[in-house]
């Protein structure tokens, strides 16, 4: 496993071999995502899209999306449209 560190605040980890994503450590809100497609037996469900203003891909699944993270991790919280 090898690490990218953009910023203080997120560390990517991926496959040093093959360079697949498997989490993203945040240190300063003691958070770990760990990727669901990692864990092929996890049964998963999404609830929220985070950081959807700066996404890519445009999701239309009804799932609440935020700007970016909820006020509880740091961020504004704050809703945008689909």
């Amino acid at each position: 496993m090898a690490t990218f560190a953009k910023t203080e605040m997120s560390e990517r980890k991926y496959c040093s071999k093959c360079g697949g994503h498997l989490m993203a450590n945040h240190p300063p809100l003691k958070l770990v995502d760990v990727f669901a497609a990692t864990i092929p037996t996890l049964e998963f469900a999404p609830g929220v899209h985070v950081n959807y203003a700066e996404t890519v891909l445009r999701m239309k699944d009804g799932l609440p999306k935020l700007k970016d993270f909820p006020a509880e991790f740091g961020g504004s919280g704050e809703a945008i449209g689909e």
